[in-house]
């Protein structure tokens, strides 16, 4: 250890026989060969021998030449000089960790002197390898076996070991190594390379940092108060185990993603919703209940901080938790009644809080958090953010509202006891609103001379704000009033509906009459068939006015959604063009509906095709089901919702969206964007119409420059609840057309609306023979509809008795000898309307068959019929075709 070979260089301890030494032998060889060519010469004649001694002289002078030259550049060193001087080696031999390489075959070729102190030996004869040296417990034999066979393999590993007692000396009981192998490459023999690294020390200081953690965590877990740490998500990630006790949690189901905030403060959404800026650190009070594991409360106040990265995100609180309860700590009187008002405050759904002359907040309860949310800083002119210890109310209410606010509170801050209360909307996402009751927090007014303690008192607590959350009955009223309104309109649709479908009826049968006495190939044929196209066009309204008013006869039946759907793609990849795309996403064992099939395709027609004129530029359409029961459906749908489960359909497009203004107004009839001749303004009018008289209900969520969604949920069809079956009215599309087409073409306004035909109910069995015979008794007020179709029933061999109301019917009967077969009557007249009549008739003629006309849906007038009652019903305008076939195919039954 303590020899030098020179002057200022240590000698080394290593053992190293990787280097093969030169042979004396080949010394030896080399020079019996020149003795032997000096004998060999000296036999040789003189002048025989001089050419030979030149030429070896030659050929030893330029090797002593090249000799010269490879000892110059360092190829070759003479005897008595270190061969090279290798900093690697160097490095090597004296490191602290042992390291020995053994050549395959289990031949040492070098160790170092760190190896050598470890395993005890000084010359290769007596030093034993690294699996002789550490022999012992079964856990260090495995270690050192999977270490040789890492070796074998010619493979890195690493493993660390206990050994009790060490190897090299008995003055440790125990100590920690860590052994690896790596393989070397070399050019003629592969070796290994063993370490040997003591880590107790290492060891030591880890286990003292565990054990000080582990008394930190003992502190913390006992500690008087409790600690708390939530993730934005609102997972609990730490809790201790004071407030583990406090709340009666298992402190081994904490911290594992097991328990969630809103299981133990339930509606504290303001922990896990401060917003805060870049970098900053963010403090906050709370006086609130949390509710232990049997739901008892637990009064608590939490010092609530979150610290925001530089993108602005929160990362997880630190939250320190007061227990509040009684007996937790030594209160006077004065202590507990303070603890006692607070949580009176704290559990109130009325949001409280205390407001300076500014609108700073110094105080306030649970709810007002809840309510106005996180309130964000207030931003200086320059940009900079100024940070109040106190924040503002004005940046949680909308803008149109700040001023009615401000001057309210203006006036309670001056001591007036009577201000009325305002309603302001929230800023923020939704549409939100609050009514807001301001008063004088008490003491006197501004300005009255006081000292300045008392004066910085109370010019924080100016004025005391109370404030009620309105979004609920601000919807359901404005719901309320929608409803009202469509009602109104309903009513006043459904009349003009009735009026209006009367001219029709004559300008439909007056043209079929003209039409039947003209060839096509005659002039005045296109201009009647001009007036009967436009006739239906206006019919079409009537429809859409009907189903509007929840007016319009329905046909409903139990049907499969996705069936419908999937029916419908075809015609709504027509309808949308090529530039938008359209998804179908079915939910899986979607409930069955009950609803009219026509109509329902009419909905989804209609919606398509407003979300297709939504996107000019081209987009995607997205229709999608799902099953959700009533408590998945948002609060703010449930409203006029029964209970129950729903199927929900989902209408969303990425068009330019609805704007607010315009939202208001979305189902009004006749209210429209378009251009005009481009839409009626009867689409989603006739939507809501629809879905409402089928028991559903309907929301829109729309958002400018993204897109527009609306929401329909039809109750789940229940099998057992199912009436019995009504009676089957006709009222069906044209042959060969679907009701899907017909809606598609009334919105488009394309020629196969205006077809004669279009939009007309057919019969159930066509027949081709119109002819028949038997006496009709034709039931109509209005004259001319009254003059048309007895005329057309007349041509085809009827005879037809014509009443102008129910008294003159009644009289006709009466006096008439002849049998009559069939009655064919509309339902609003004067002096006796259709289903008095009716009864009359049965109280003479049971079996009586009879054919109801009218301009209104049947619904409206079966109410007034008893249960069970058969007709059948013709709804008006209709064609004086559809007449003869109904009227023919009822007599003969």
């Amino acid at each position: 250890m303590g020899e030098f070979s020179g002057p200022g260089k240590p000698a080394s301890n290593a053992i190293d026989r990787s280097e093969r030494p030169g042979r004396v032998g080949l010394l030896l060889v080399l020079a019996g060969l020149l003795v032997g060519a000096a004998v060999g010469l000296s036999f040789v004649a003189n002048e025989q021998a001089q050419p030979l001694i030149l030429g070896l002289l030659a050929l030893l002078a330029m090797a002593g030449v090249f000799c010269l030259f490879a000892l110059a550049i360092g190829a070759i060193q003479l005897g008595g000089q270190t061969a090279r001087d290798d900093i690697t080696k160097a490095i090597v031999d004296a490191a602290p960790d042992g390291a020995i390489v053994v050549e395959e075959g289990g031949r040492l070729i070098y160790a170092n002197e760190s190896y050598l102190r470890i395993a005890g030996g000084e010359t290769f004869a007596s030093l034993p390898p690294v699996e002789r040296v550490f022999v012992g417990s079964p856990e260090v034999s495995e270690a050192v076996y999977r270490l040789a066979q890492a070796a074998r393999d010619g493979l890195g590993h690493s493993e660390e070991i206990r050994m009790a007692p060490p190897p090299g000396g008995p003055e440790r009981a125990f100590a920690w190594f860590r052994i690896g192998v790596r393989p070397i490459e070399r050019p003629r023999r592969p070796a290994t390379l063993w370490t040997v690294s003591d880590i107790t020390h290492e060891r030591e200081r880890q286990e003292n940092v565990f054990q000080e953690l582990q008394h930190a965590i003992d502190y913390l877990d006992h500690a008087p108060a409790g600690f708390l740490s939530i993730d934005p998500a609102g997972s609990i990630v730490y809790m201790n185990a004071t407030l583990a006790a406090w709340l009666g949690y298992d402190l081994a189901t904490v911290g594992s993603g097991g328990l969630r905030l809103p299981e133990i403060a339930p509606g504290a959404d303001m922990l896990t919703a401060s917003e805060g800026l870049p970098g900053e650190v963010r403090t906050d009070r709370f006086d609130l209940d949390l509710r232990r594991r049997n739901g008892h409360p637990l009064p608590t106040r939490l010092y609530h901080r979150v610290a925001f990265g530089q993108d602005g995100r929160p990362g997880p609180s630190r939250t320190f938790v007061l227990n509040r309860s009684a007996g937790a700590e030594t209160d006077e009187p004065q202590r507990v009644a303070e603890v006692r008002l607070a949580r009176f405050l704290n559990n109130s759904p009325i949001a409280i809080a205390t407001l300076d002359q500014a609108g700073h907040i110094a105080r306030a309860n649970t709810s007002f958090a809840r309510l106005f949310g996180g309130l964000p800083r207030q931003a200086l002119p320059d940009g900079r953010n100024e940070l109040h210890s106190e924040p503002t109310m004005w940046d949680a209410v909308a803008e149109r509202d700040r001023a009615g606010l401000e001057a309210a509170l203006a006036k309670a801050a001056a001591g007036l006891v009577e201000v009325a209360p305002i309603e302001i909307a929230l800023a923020g996402p939704g549409t939100r609103s609050a009514r807001v009751w301001l008063s004088p927090a008490g003491g006197e007014p501004a300005g009255t001379p006081r000292d300045d303690e008392e004066s910085g008192k109370n010019d924080r607590e100016r004025v005391i704000l109370y404030a009620l959350d309105t979004t609920a009955q601000r919807q359901l009223e404005q719901q309320v009033a929608q409803a009202q309104k469509m009602d109104t309109v309903g009513q006043l649709a459904g009349g003009i509906a009735h009026d209006f479908n009367n001219v029709l009826q004559a300008i439909i049968g007056y043209s079929d009459l003209l039409l039947a006495s003209h060839r096509p190939t005659d002039p005045a044929f296109q201009d009647i068939m001009q007036i009967k196209q436009n006739a239906n066009r206006a019919a079409s309204l009537v429809r859409q006015l009907l189903a509007f008013s929840r007016r319009q006869t329905l046909r409903p039946e139990v049907m499969n959604v996705g069936e419908a759907l999937s029916d419908l793609t075809l015609l709504l990849k027509r309808l949308l063009g090529e530039r938008v795309d359209l998804d179908l996403k079915h939910g899986r064992d979607i409930w069955p509906i009950k609803a009219d099939v026509n109509q329902f395709e009419q909905v989804i027609v209609n919606l398509a095709v407003n979300a297709r004129d939504a996107m000019p530029e081209g987009g995607r359409l997205l229709i999608r089901t799902a099953n959700v029961t009533h408590d998945a459906v948002p609060v703010e749908n449930r409203l006029g919702m029964p209970t129950g489960d729903h199927v929900l359909i989902e209408v969303l497009d990425t068009g330019q969206g609805i704007p607010p203004d315009v939202m208001e107004k979305i189902f009004e009839p006749f209210f429209t964007t378009k251009e005009i001749g481009k839409g009626t303004g009867l689409g989603l009018s006739t939507v809501f119409g629809i879905v409402k008289q089928s028991g559903g209900t309907i929301d829109v969520r729309s958002t400018v420059g993204e897109g527009t969604a609306f929401r329909i949920y039809f109750p789940r069809h229940e099998p057992s609840a199912e009436p019995a079956p009504e009676p089957e009215i006709a009222l069906a599309p044209p042959a060969g057309q679907s009701s899907a087409a017909i809606a598609a073409s009334r919105l488009k306004g394309t020629p196969e609306l205006t077809r004669p035909e279009a939009g007309k109910p057919t019969p159930r069995k066509v027949a081709q023979d119109h002819t028949g015979q038997g006496v009709i008794l034709l039931v109509e007020d209005e004259d001319p509809v009254r003059a048309v179709n007895s005329r057309a029933l007349s041509a085809r061999g009827y005879t037809v008795l014509e009443a102008a109301s129910g008294l003159d019917a009644l009289r006709i009967i009466a006096e008439t000898k002849e049998t009559i077969d069939l009655v064919v009557s509309d339902v609003v007249m004067p002096e006796m309307d259709g289903p008095t009549l009716l009864r009359e008739l049965r109280k003479q003629s049971p079996d009586l068959k009879v054919i109801f006309v009218s301009g209104y849906a049947e619904d409206a007038f079966r109410k007034n019929l008893p249960d069970g009652e058969d007709f059948n019903f013709l709804p008006k305008p209709f064609s004086l075709k559809q007449l003869v076939e109904t009227v023919k195919e009822t007599i003969a039954r």
